[in-house]
C-alpha cells in the first residue's frame, strides 16, 4: 500500500452499525442466558426425577401391603369365601374394607372373589329382604356415613371390574338378569341391587359414580359389545346393563332426588346418547326415557350447553359416526315418543328446537338422496383451509331422515303454537311467549330445510299444521308494530346482533307457502281465500317486496360475486349470516314471482304493488350493465322493476347485439326469395340454411307473386317486417297442424303432431327460431299462445292451476275429485290416462305399473297433479323442448327470465292498447308542404280514428310493414311516421291517385284530396287491396 502523506491510524468501522464491545457484550449475555436456562432445565430434571421415584416406592410399597392383606383375606374368608356369612358384609367386620383395598379386577383371582362376594349378597339379601341391615345393623343412623362410603365404594368398584374386563366379557355384556352365572350379570345386578331408588344413599351412591365419570365407562363397555349384540340379536327383557343405565338416568338432580350437577362433558347425553343407534341396544331404556320426563331434563341440560357455546361431546368413533349426528339421530328418535305424551311442555319444545338447529347445523346435507353422502366441511381443528371429507353412514342419515318424518313435524309445532291464537288484533304486538315459540321452530325448520330432503317435510307443514297462519299473523303484527327486535334478540345464536329480526320467518314462510300454492285450486285461492285472504296477500306482497329491497339493494350483506359462492353447504357453515340472507332472498324472489302469476290468472292486486319503491333512473342505467348489482337484481327478481324499464333494457339488449351483426350494414349476403303462394315452404328451406351468425343479421325478402313476378318493393326493412307478419300468421295456423287452440282460441303444441308430419319435431325448432328471429327484430306479431306453453319458454314446470286454459272440463272433474267426500276407490280409477288423438286412444301409465293400481282417498291428490302434469308437461315436452332449442338461438334465457309468461306475450304480440291513435298522432311527422294544422291533416286523422279496430290494424300494417303498434307507445316507432305530401298539385289527375307507402321509412305518401269522403274511400281502398308492394 502507498504511503499518503497521513501518519495517523484510520479507525476500523463496523458497515453493521454496531461497535465490537458491543457485539462482545451481546454474546455475553446470550451465553448467560444459556447457562441459566440449562441449570433449571437440570434441576427440573432432578425433581421429575425424585418425584418418580417417591411415587414408584409408594405403589411398590403398597403392592406389598395389599399382597399381604390379600392373602390374610385367604386364610379367614378362603379363597372363593367359602367362610363368608351375612355378618361379614356389617360395620364390625373386615371382609369388605379388605376386599375393597386389595382387589383389582385385572387380577383373575380378585375377579373370582369379586363376583362371589357379589353372588353371596344377592343369596343373603333374597333371604332376609332386606339390604340396609345387612350393610349398616340394626342401628344405621350413627354410622350412615361409614356405611355410604363402604358401598359406594362397592358399587364402583364392581362397575370398575366389567369395565375393566369388558373385552373378555364382550359376549356377555347385553345379558339379561335370567342368566344368573354370568360375570356380567352378577356384577351388573349387583350394582343394580345397591342403588335401587328406594335405599336411603341410593342418590349418594348414583351421585359418586358419576363423579367418576361413571357413564364414561358406560359408554367404553356398550361400544365394546354393541356390535356381539348386533349378530347374537337377543331379544326378550331389559339386559342387565339397560337395567343400570335406566335406575342411573332418574337421577337428574331434580326433587326428590339430591344428586348434584355433574360436568356435561361426563352426562348421560354426551356419553351415552352419542352412541350409534343407543335405542337398537336399549329399546326398553327408551320408553323410560320418553315417558318419564326424563327427555325433558336431559334435553334441558343439553339446550343450556348450546346456549352458552360449550363443547361437550366425546371424540367421534369414526369418521362415519360423528358424535353431533349420532346425539341427533338418538334424540330426535326419542323426542318423538316424548312430544306425544300429553305432558308434554311448551318449554321442553322450545328445548328440543334448539337442540336440534344446532346439531342439524352441524350437518352435511342429505337433500340428495342418491349421492354417496360425502361432503367436505371445516374441521375446526385444521388451520387455515385445509378441509376433512366426512362421511355419514348411511343408515345414520336415514335414523335422522326417518326421525323428522310428518308426525314429529306436527307434534312439535302443535306444542310450539298451541297456545297461540290466530285471532289477536293487529294492534297488539306478539307476547313473549309467541316470540319464543315462533323463534324456535324457525331456526329448527330454517336448518331442516338446507339439511334434509324437503318433499313429505313440505307437505305435512303446508296442510297438516297452522305453520302458514300462524307464521303470517306473527308477521303482520310484528311488521305492523315494529316487533321484529325481539325476535332478533330470541335467535342470536343463529343471527347476528344487526340482523332484522324478519330473515328467519320469512326463510321458513315462503318455501311452505309457496308450496302450497302449487297444490291449492283456482276456487280455493280466488273464492274462499284459503289459506290467506286476498286483503292479507296484497299486505303479504308488499312486506315481502320490502324485505326482497331491503336484502338485495338498501342493505346487501355481500357483492353480486361472493354471493354466488356462499350457496353450498360448506360455505354456509363459513359465512352463516350471508348464507341467510341469501337464502331469504331466493325464496322471497320466487314466492313474489309465483304470486305474480296468480295475479296475473286474475288480478287481484295492482301490478304496481310488485314494484319496488326505490327504481329509480341511475338503477335502471346499472341494470342494463352486466355484472353489476342491479343487473343480478334484475336477473332475480325482475318483478321489482316496472315492465316499460325492463322493455327498454331488453330493447337496448337486442340493439346492441344487432349492432354487432351488422345490421345496418348496406351489404346483406341473406336474401329470401319467397313465393307468396308457398310462403311456409320457401321460408323453411331457406332459414334452416342459415347458422346462428346469419340468424342475427339481416335478412332481405324478395316476395314473388302468384305470376312468378317479382314484386316491385325494395326491402329496406318494411318487406321482411310483411313477410314475418305473413310466415308466422301461416305457420301458426291451426290448420297446418302444429298448433292446437285451447277453449279461448290460444295457441299451444299439438301433442299428435308426429302423426300429421313426419318430421314436425324439426318444424318446431324452425318454428322456434322464427318466433326469436320476430322478437329480436322487435316485430311484434299476432300470436296469442297460451300462458302453460310459454312458461316452456322459462323452462319453467306447469301446475293444476294452469290447466283451465287448456282443458277446463278436466279440471272441474279434478276439483271435484279432490273435494270428493266418499271412498274415492269406489270410483274404480287407476293410474292412467286416456290420450285421444284424430280418433286413435291410447291409454298411458301415470306411474309405473299404474294400470294395476287403484286411487284412494290416500292417493287422490297424487293422481290429480299427475295428470295435470301429464296435459300440461309430460304430453308437449317433445314439441316444446325442440321449439326452445330453435328459440334460443336468438334469444338468451337471461333476456327472457327478465319477463313473466303474461309480460312474454306482450313482448310478441303486444296489446291492443298499443294501438292507441291520439298517441300516433302525437308521433308523427310532416314533410311535402303538410303540417299538423293542414285541412288534409284534420280531415285524414278523423278517418283513421273512425275506422274499425280490423281497418286500424290493416292502416298500421299498410304504412309500417305490422299491424301492431310498438310496445311502448309510437315515441319508441324507427323512424317516427310520417305523412309526405305525395302530389305537388292538387289536379285531378293527382288526386285519383291511391296513397301508398314505403313501410321501411314508415311513410304515408298522401294526395291532398278535398274531402273528407274522397279520402276516406281512398284510404280504405288501398288497405284492403293486398297488392302487396306493387303500389310502392
Amino acid at each position: 500500500m502507498f504511503f499518503s502523506g497521513d501518519p495517523s491510524t484510520r479507525k476500523r468501522v463496523d458497515l453493521g452499525g454496531r461497535s465490537t464491545k458491543e457485539r462482545d457484550r451481546q454474546k455475553l449475555l446470550e451465553q448467560t442466558r444459556l447457562e441459566r436456562n440449562r441449570r433449571l432445565s437440570l434441576r427440573q430434571q432432578n425433581a421429575a426425577a425424585l418425584k418418580i421415584q417417591k411415587c414408584f416406592r409408594g405403589r411398590k410399597v403398597v403392592a406389598v401391603e395389599r399382597s399381604k392383606v390379600r392373602e390374610q383375606f385367604f386364610r379367614t374368608y378362603g379363597k372363593l369365601c367359602q367362610n363368608v356369612d351375612r355378618d361379614c358384609f356389617g360395620l364390625d367386620s373386615k371382609f369388605l374394607p379388605q376386599l375393597l383395598y386389595f382387589v383389582d379386577a385385572k387380577n383373575v383371582g380378585d375377579f373370582s372373589v369379586l363376583v362371589e362376594t357379589c353372588r353371596l349378597l344377592h343369596r343373603f339379601v333374597q333371604d332376609s329382604g332386606d339390604i340396609v341391615s345387612l350393610f349398616a345393623g340394626m342401628d344405621c343412623s350413627s354410622r350412615q356415613a361409614l356405611v355410604d362410603y363402604r358401598v359406594k365404594q362397592f358399587a364402583y368398584v364392581c362397575l370398575k371390574a366389567v369395565h375393566q374386563n369388558r373385552n373378555q366379557l364382550k359376549n356377555h355384556l347385553f345379558m339379561t338378569p335370567e342368566e344368573s352365572s354370568i360375570a356380567t350379570t352378577v356384577l351388573l345386578e349387583t350394582l343394580v341391587l345397591l342403588i335401587v331408588p328406594k335405599l336411603p344413599w341410593a342418590c349418594k351412591i348414583v351421585g359418586y359414580l358419576l363423579q367418576r365419570k361413571a357413564f364414561t365407562l358406560f359408554r367404553e363397555i356398550v361400544l365394546t359389545g354393541k356390535d356381539i349384540m348386533k349378530t347374537h340379536n337377543f331379544i326378550g327383557k331389559a339386559s342387565s346393563l339397560e337395567r343400570v343405565l335406566a335406575i342411573i338416568i332418574s337421577h337428574t338432580g331434580r326433587k326428590p332426588c339430591i344428586c348434584s350437577n355433574i360436568d356435561p362433558r361426563w352426562s348421560f347425553s354426551s356419553q351415552i346418547l352419542t352412541v350409534p343407534f343407543v335405542w337398537q341396544l336399549f329399546p326398553y331404556l327408551k320408553v323410560d326415557f320418553a315417558a318419564r320426563g326424563l327427555c325433558q331434563d336431559y334435553i334441558h341440560q343439553m339446550a343450556l350447553c348450546v346456549q352458552n357455546h360449550a363443547n361437550v361431546l366425546p371424540d367421534d368413533i369414526s369418521t362415519e359416526f360423528p358424535s353431533y349426528a349420532c346425539l341427533l339421530g338418538n334424540v330426535l328418535e326419542s323426542a318423538g315418543a316424548a312430544l306425544s305424551q300429553p305432558d308434554c311442555s311448551f318449554e321442553m319444545a322450545v328445548d328440543l328446537a334448539a337442540v336440534s338447529t344446532f346439531l342439524l347445523e352441524a350437518l352435511p346435507s342429505m337433500k340428495s338422496s342418491n349421492r354417496e353422502s360425502s361432503v367436505f366441511v371445516e374441521d375446526d381443528m385444521i388451520m387455515g383451509d385445509e378441509l376433512m371429507e366426512i362421511v355419514l353412514n348411511k343408515d345414520l342419515e336415514q335414523q335422522i331422515c326417518g326421525a323428522i318424518d310428518p308426525r314429529f313435524l306436527l307434534q312439535l309445532t302443535n306444542v310450539l303454537f298451541g297456545g297461540i291464537s290466530l285471532g289477536s288484533g293487529m294492534h297488539d304486538g306478539p307476547n313473549d311467549k309467541e316470540v319464543v315459540a315462533v323463534g324456535a321452530a324457525c331456526a329448527f325448520l330454517h336448518v331442516t330445510f338446507n339439511t334434509l330432503p324437503l318433499e313429505k317435510i313440505m307437505t305435512v307443514l303446508a296442510y297438516r299444521t297452522e305453520l302458514v297462519p300462524v307464521l303470517w299473523n306473527f308477521m303482520k303484527r310484528c311488521h305492523e308494530n315494529q316487533k321484529w327486535s325481539s325476535l332478533s334478540e330470541q335467535l342470536s345464536y343463529i343471527l347476528s346482533g344487526d340482523a332484522p329480526g324478519w330473515l328467519l320467518p320469512l326463510a321458513v314462510f315462503c318455501p311452505v307457502y309457496k308450496h302450497m300454492l302449487t297444490i291449492v285450486d283456482n276456487e280455493e285461492f280466488y273464492e274462499q281465500e284459503k289459506p290467506l285472504s286476498l286483503k292479507d296477500i296484497r299486505y303479504l306482497i308488499i312486506i315481502l317486496r320490502q324485505a326482497l329491497w331491503h336484502l338485495l339493494w338498501v342493505n346487501p350483506s355481500t357483492s353480486s360475486n361472493s354471493v354466488k359462492s356462499i350457496t353450498n353447504t360448506y360455505a354456509s357453515k363459513r359465512h352463516p349470516m350471508e348464507f341467510i340472507q341469501h337464502k331469504v332472498s331466493v325464496v322471497t324472489s320466487e314466492l313474489l314471482s309465483q304470486l305474480q302469476d296468480w295475479n296475473n290468472r286474475r288480478e287481484f292486486t295492482p301490478p304496481s304493488d310488485f314494484h319496488a319503491d326505490g327504481v329509480n333512473d341511475f338503477f335502471i342505467s346499472q341494470a342494463a350493465i352486466e355484472n353489476t348489482r342491479a343487473n343480478d337484481i334484475l336477473k332475480q327478481a325482475p318483478f321489482l322493476v316496472p315492465f316499460t324499464s325492463r322493455v327498454k333494457i331488453f330493447t337496448s339488449q337486442l340493439a346492441a347485439v344487432r349492432q354487432r351483426h351488422g345490421s345496418h350494414a348496406v351489404y346483406t349476403r341473406n336474401r329470401f326469395r319467397i313465393r307468396r303462394d308457398h310462403i311456409l315452404e320457401d321460408a323453411y328451406n331457406q332459414m334452416n340454411q342459415l347458422n346462428e351468425d346469419d340468424l342475427r343479421g339481416p335478412i332481405r325478402v324478395t316476395f314473388v307473386n302468384e305470376f312468378g313476378v317479382e314484386e316491385a318493393g325494395i326491402d329496406g326493412g318494411g318487406i321482411f317486417k310483411d313477410f314475418m307478419e305473413n310466415i308466422t300468421r301461416a305457420a301458426f295456423d291451426v290448420q297446418y297442424g302444429l298448433f292446437k287452440e285451447t277453449a279461448d282460441h290460444l295457441l299451444y303444441p299439438n301433442p299428435g303432431s308426429g302423426m300429421i308430419h313426419e318430421q314436425h319435431l324439426q318444424f318446431f325448432t324452425f318454428l322456434g327460431t322464427l318466433l326469436a328471429k320476430a322478437m329480436f327484430e322487435g316485430i311484434l306479431v299476432d300470436i296469442p299462445f297460451a300462458t302453460f306453453f310459454l312458461s316452456k319458454l322459462k323452462q319453467k314446470y306447469n301446475y293444476l292451476n294452469d290447466l283451465p286454459s287448456l282443458d277446463p272440463e278436466l279440471y272441474r272433474h279434478l276439483i271435484f275429485l279432490k273435494h270428493y267426500k266418499g271412498d274415492v276407490s269406489e270410483l274404480e280409477l287407476y293410474f292412467v290416462i286416456v290420450n285421444n288423438e284424430y280418433g286413435e286412444q291410447r291409454e298411458e301409465e301415470l306411474l309405473p305399473g299404474g294400470k294395476n293400481q287403484h286411487v284412494t282417498n290416500e292417493t287422490v291428490i297424487t293422481f290429480i297433479h299427475l295428470v295435470a302434469n301429464h296435459r300440461l308437461n309430460y304430453q308437449i315436452r317433445q314439441q316444446s323442448s325442440h321449439f326452445l332449442r330453435g328459440f334460443q338461438q336468438l334469444i338468451q334465457k337471461g333476456w327472457i327470465d327478465m319477463f313473466n309468461e303474461h309480460e312474454l306475450q306482450l313482448l310478441i304480440s303486444g296489446s291492443l292498447e298499443s294501438l292507441d291513435v291520439d298517441d300516433l298522432r302525437l308521433n308523427t311527422n310532416y314533410a311535402g308542404g303538410y303540417h299538423s294544422d293542414h285541412y288534409v291533416i284534420e280531415m285524414f286523422w278523423e278517418v283513421v280514428k273512425n275506422f274499425s279496430l280490423e281497418n286500424q290494424k290493416k292502416f298500421l300494417k299498410f304504412v309500417t310493414g305490422c299491424s301492431r303498434g310498438p310496445l311502448l307507445g309510437f315515441r319508441y316507432l324507427e323512424p317516427l311516421f310520417c305523412i309526405q305530401r305525395a302530389a305537388g298539385s292538387a289536379s285531378e289527375e293527382a288526386l285519383d291517385r291511391l296513397p301508398t307507402s314505403a313501410t321501411c321509412m314508415n311513410l304515408l305518401k298522401l294526395p291532398p284530396y278535398r274531402s273528407k269522403e274522397q279520402l276516406e274511400k281512398k284510404l280504405f281502398y288501398a288497405i284492403n287491396a293486398d297488392a302487396g308492394f306493387d303500389l310502392s
